[in-house]
């Protein structure tokens, strides 16, 4: 496959937006009324003034809470702040014998990967990372960093990425519409040919914005990622299209992906996943519309409508039915009734909160905002912490999987790849779940493990009551291996199975030699 153009990476960039524009309406109405602040549609990005408010049709926050609890609650489950959330260990390749071995190897590498995250904005990056994943489709871009921050983390609105799916379901390439101004073009990639017509810019006018594309686009020849960063610009200096200029300022190959690309839930044949406020939208937009209605009742309740009675022609286009309003009609009841009289309010509050406290309930459940009891309440115990962990392994469901595949598998791989280039760490395995595996330790990881742990304790239980037939039933080796994996323990901790035999021998020779010499003198000795 031979090296692709600017022009033709341009090309395929306008078809993915095209093709993403079909999403539009949905993921619009999503950002518009649950995540307001990340919302980049409507103008928001094209030209509109920053700082401006984005929330002039929302009335209600329910929405907005529950999305941002959502994403708290899935970064404490998956990746919790300053805690491992995943181990490395030896996958099905690596012989038996090798494993022990490699696994203390690879708690060193694993060590040092979280020592380089916790320098980096990480943190930060994932919660919005998954405020998007919320809507259904998130991205996070994976670069090299300086000294300071070896790995930069930047989480990339969906709003300004167009995505293309491989044959399996994996997204391929990635193509990035980005605005920085020109004098920070060397700075983020020192090494961009910058050509003459964008240098004057950045001598003349270095805080002029340019607009550029961001793309990666995989070779399947070569098996490899390509990198592009292009400067496309379509008008001459005097404002004619007649000259085109489309300049790559930067082409790299990599191994792998810098993209980090999850979706909640897809559904075949699509490429944009589905996230739970997708689900959530018509009642979120219901909810928001019967807190307008309440909100303008409430202020007619407030100030009142009146109707002053008028011995001229009504003219229905002068009633205005706003607070503090007065209607002019005939009479005010009878042949002569009262001058002025507030008009009968037609509103039923109690109906109105009844079908809010409805709608509240539904969009928390939807949004898994409606766990028992609140996390408001008296200190949590363990016990507790692990019950809400299970409550939201059983609520992802699938997405739990995705999220593993998606997000924590190649994040990990990314960083991993970039701490190699940058001669951080220098690991001869492959992190492809055959020579190396990929194994989460997050508390939602550790709720699923004792799960399964306590199901093998009481197996164990019942076979040790069941006297020598069930003891001989269980490898106490690989009963201890099982449970230290289960719970967590680093293997560097653990004796091998080797030193373990060493050392029992030597047990069973020291109790052998006490008990000789517990014996009196001339007694025969006891067999082992």
């Amino acid at each position: 496959m031979a090296r692709i153009t600017p022009q033709e990476i341009l090309k395929r960039q306008e078809k993915a937006d095209a093709r993403k524009e079909e999403w539009r309406t949905i993921y619009e109405e999503c950002y518009e009324f649950a995540l307001p602040q990340r919302n980049l549609y409507s103008g928001f990005y094209e030209g509109k003034t920053p700082g401006q408010n984005k929330m002039t049709r929302v009335f209600d926050a329910t929405a907005i809470n529950s999305t941002q609890r959502f994403a708290n609650r899935i970064q404490s489950a998956l990746f919790p702040p300053y805690r491992s959330w995943c181990t490395l260990q030896p996958g099905s390749d690596i012989p038996q014998d090798r494993k022990p071995e490699i696994s203390e190897a690879l708690e060193i590498y694993a060590d040092k990967m979280f020592a380089v995250i916790r320098q980096t904005n990480f943190d930060l990056a994932i919660s919005e990372f998954l405020l998007d994943l919320c809507v259904g489709t998130a991205v996070m871009l994976v670069q090299p960093g300086d000294d300071d921050a070896p790995i930069r983390f930047t989480p990339v609105p969906q709003y300004l990425v167009s995505l293309e799916e491989g044959p399996h379901g994996t997204i391929d390439n990635v193509y990035r519409k980005m605005r920085l101004r020109a004098e920070a073009i060397q700075r983020q990639w020192p090494d961009a040919e910058i050509p003459p017509r964008l240098q004057k810019i950045v001598d003349e006018k270095p805080e002029t914005e340019v607009d550029l594309i961001e793309a990666t686009v995989f070779n399947v020849d070569e098996n490899i990622y390509c990198y592009h960063l292009i400067w496309p610009k379509d008008k001459s200096e005097d404002g004619t299209k007649s000259l085109q200029v489309n300049a790559e300022l930067v082409y790299r190959t990599m191994n792998v992906s810098p993209w980090i690309v999850s979706r909640f839930m897809k559904v075949p044949g699509e490429v944009y996943g589905r996230g739970p406020l997708v689900t959530a939208i018509p009642d979120i937009k219901t909810l928001n519309k019967v807190k307008e209605l309440v909100l303008k009742n409430a202020s007619l309740a407030v100030s009142g409508v009146y109707t002053a009675a008028d011995d001229g022609v009504l003219n229905p286009q002068t009633i205005r039915i706003v607070p503090g309003a007065i209607s002019p009609v005939a009479r005010n009841g009878g042949a002569q009734g009262e001058s002025l009289r507030p008009l009968r309010a037609a509103t039923d509050f109690n109906v109105s909160q009844l079908v809010i406290n409805d709608l509240v309930m539904n969009i928390k459940k939807m949004l898994m905002d409606d766990s028992l009891p609140p996390d408001n309440m008296s200190a949590r115990s363990a016990t507790e912490i692990v019950q809400r962990m299970k409550e939201l392994s059983q609520n992802l469901g699938s997405a739990y999987g995705r999220l593993i595949t998606e997000a924590m598998g190649p994040l990990v791989r990314r960083i991993l790849y970039v701490m190699d280039e940058k001669n951080l760490i220098d690991l001869p395995l492959k992190v492809d779940g055959l020579e190396v595996k990929i194994t989460p330790t997050s508390p939602l990881a550790q709720a699923q493990n004792m799960e399964d742990l306590e199901k093998v304790l009481q197996f164990a239980q019942i076979a040790q009551a069941a006297g020598p037939v069930g003891q001989v039933a269980i490898n106490q080796d690989n009963l201890i291996d099982y449970i230290a994996e289960k719970m967590g323990v680093p293997q560097s901790i653990l004796n091998n199975r080797q030193e373990r035999e060493q050392i029992a021998a030597e047990m069973q020779q020291q109790m052998m030699a006490m008990q000789q010499q517990q014996q009196p003198p001339g007694a025969m000795p006891q067999e082992a």
